[in-house]
């Protein structure tokens, strides 16, 4: 019996230890995925990709030791857009996060997306991000709150600070960032100190990198994901003083090679801590170079334009994925693929489902692994500020008609001043081969009508799903961003109730709940989507207002936001009329302000017509935008915003 006992104990021990065993492995199977994320670095400006003025050995070291990637995407050629799409496996339109968050935003990423982050935690994954956030600077928003476990970095981008570009003190160009509030770092939930100048700028890399390092080694007996966003070469560009000079071709390869420094310092860890062949390294960019910062930025060679355009240059970033132990070295991948691919890539990789709700990305695992006749992606959406602009079926792009900035012929700034943003161009439907033409310079629109044909059926479909803001659609998969809760203040109106009509075609983006926004007695905010303002963009707008009945009228008074950093400017003309009848109006108020000034507004302004109990049945208002944003804006020639709220009628 003793002997049977003894028997049935060791049998259970042994089944224990296999199982403990199958557990350890099933552990040390699982890959460590460390994400780096430069912000704003061009196609060409690491060496394995083309730069040539300086060197950038330990990112070449990865190209060489893993897979190039020379047809790889980020969703779009802006900060928040792109960050958003990297985390969530959507474009951006689809999360509702577009363009670049300000400090003054109110919305980030919705608490109901999944993250990278969350997916992995929820597979025994440490997390942590150090750098640059960019999906909402409330609390409700940080990291913390989206799956990481630790967080030290900047909210947003580093010129979001109210000095100059190159940190000097503001000059004339640059008072419309006086309304900034002061840049700060974030620890965890916390603000734990205020990036002041260019000295506290160029030691971010390195409290990053040291960072990145710490978590590494404190996690080493478990998988990890760390991501790794650096704030360089997003202009003000800094570095410390240990790489100050040290390039001899000037601050710009200065900062790339403290940047290529941090990813050896990051290498290194891995492999004094037996994680080296374990760990997938992913290195890629938000988008690409600023052009406009002349000798500050990088180089998209050979490809067309660069940030803030969905031309090649933009979105097209250099990408290196590095796994020892499960990708083939020295190997060059041609087929498309996007940030959008990495979550779902990673998914398969460890093995979970991906999220109940739609993503766009599709697994590149095929791609990493070396498969012969491996081709995930064949089409990709190049949208830009909820407009589509371009369609890419393998080798094909149609350029959809659009207007855009250029930087061809534009004169860049230089040494951290900024020349213009370029001018703003319209283009029609334009059709390039990107296998033999990548700088986008031979239109075959009119040689290919099938391709265009086919290209334009594509888009279509991607409007319907994703919307449109050049064609006014919404599209039926869009999903809300999250929002911080306003509080509405009401205010009495004579024309609650009543009817109005608008000859302008109103954003779909900002429609408010229709015409009847502007007359429901409740003032908009300075979230400028908050609901209660209505946006118009480039066009003359003529409203009136029909009170049913003859009514004593005091005074109307018409409400405008005014953010002109975000584009959104006063009317150059507001012209108030009052009829009994509706077909003889008489003009009671013309306003005219300088609207192309740097007002230094942040909110509302109001243009106020006593009318001293006149009777009047209908109220028309003629509203003039300027055409153009001015000389002194950052995006100089671009199209500016009205963004419209109550019209009080006391």
């Amino acid at each position: 019996m003793k002997f049977i006992k003894l028997l049935m104990l060791l049998i259970v021990l042994f089944i224990s230890c296999i199982s403990c065993d199958s557990e350890l492995q099933e552990a040390e199977a699982k890959p460590n995925i460390v994400l780096i994320f430069i912000d704003d670095m061009g196609y060409a400006d690491i060496g394995s990709f083309g730069a040539t003025d300086y060197k950038t050995p330990n990112i070449d070291r990865l190209a060489e030791g893993g897979m190039k990637f020379t047809n790889f995407y980020a969703s779009q050629a802006v900060c928040s857009a792109s960050r958003a799409s990297l985390l969530t496996g959507c474009y951006s339109e689809r999360v509702g996060v577009t363009g670049a968050l300000m400090p003054w935003s109110n919305i980030g990423l919705n608490d109901d997306e999944t993250t990278l982050a969350e997916m992995l935690k929820e597979q025994g994954y440490a997390t942590a991000v150090f750098g640059k956030w960019h999906l909402g600077h409330h609390k409700q928003f940080l990291p913390l709150q989206h799956g990481f476990d630790e967080y030290l970095g900047l909210p947003y981008s580093n010129d979001m600070w109210p000095v100059d570009y190159n940190g000097l003190p503001l000059n004339t160009k640059g008072k419309h960032k006086s309304n900034y509030p002061p840049l700060p770092l974030i620890s965890g939930d916390e603000v734990i100190d205020t990036i002041r100048n260019l000295t506290d700028q160029g030691n971010l890399t390195t409290r990053y990198t040291q960072k990145a390092v710490e978590f590494i080694e404190n996690h080493k007996a478990e998988p990890f994901f760390l991501y790794l966003p650096h704030s360089m070469v997003h202009v003000p560009i800094a570095v410390s003083e240990k790489f100050k000079g040290k390039s001899g071709k000037g601050l710009f390869a200065d900062v790339m090679m403290e940047l290529d420094w941090s990813v050896g310092e990051i290498m290194k860890t891995l492999q004094e801590n037996g994680l080296y062949e374990n760990t997938l390294v992913i290195f890629t960019s938000d988008n690409g170079p600023w052009l406009n910062f002349g000798n500050h930025a990088g180089s998209a060679f050979p490809l067309r334009e660069g940030k803030g355009t969905m031309w090649e240059g933009g979105p097209r970033v250099s990408t290196i994925m590095h796994w020892p132990s499960e990708i083939q070295a020295a190997t060059n991948c041609e087929k498309i693929a996007s940030t959008i691919d990495i979550f779902p890539t990673i998914s398969e990789i460890i093995g979970t489902d991906l999220p109940k709700h739609t993503i766009d990305g599709v697994s590149i695992w095929p791609l990493l692994k070396g498969d012969a006749n491996a081709n995930p992606r064949q089409i990709f959406y190049y949208y830009y500020g909820k407009s589509l602009i371009a369609i890419r079926k393998n080798q094909w792009k149609l350029v959809l008609p659009h207007s855009g900035r250029s930087y061809k012929g534009i004169e860049p700034g230089k040494d951290g001043f900024p020349g213009a943003t370029g001018i703003f161009t319209v283009h029609q439907a334009e059709l390039y081969d990107l296998q033999n033409d990548v700088g986008e310079a031979v239109d075959l629109s009119a040689k290919y009508p099938k391709i265009v044909a086919d290209l334009k059926r594509i888009a279509d479909s991607a409007r319907q799903e994703l919307g449109d803001k050049i064609k006014n659609i919404k599209g039926s998969g869009v999903r809300k961003s999250g929002r911080i809760a306003v509080e509405k203040t009401r205010v009495k109106n004579k024309a609650i109730g009543k009817n109005i009509s608008i000859n302008a075609q109103v954003s779909f983006e900002y429609a408010g709940q229709g015409d009847k926004t502007l007359i429901n007695g409740i003032l908009g905010s300075q979230d400028f989507a908050d609901g209660e303002c209505l946006g118009y963009q480039g066009q003359a707008i003529e409203i009136t207002i029909d009170l049913v009945k003859e009514t004593i009228i005091q005074g109307i008074e018409t409400r405008f936001l005014v953010k002109q950093g975000g584009w959104i400017f006063s009317p150059k003309k507001v012209v108030i009329q009052l009829s009994a009848n509706g077909h003889d109006f008489t003009t009671i108020k013309t306003f005219t302000p300088d609207a192309t000034r740097v007002s230094g507004v942040e909110g509302f302004v109001k243009y106020n017509a006593s009318v001293n109990n006149q009777q009047a049945r209908y109220i028309k208002i003629f509203i003039e935008s300027i055409d153009e944003l001015p000389q002194w804006h950052p995006s100089a020639g671009g199209k500016p915003w009205v963004f419209m709220d109550e019209i009080i009628v006391r």
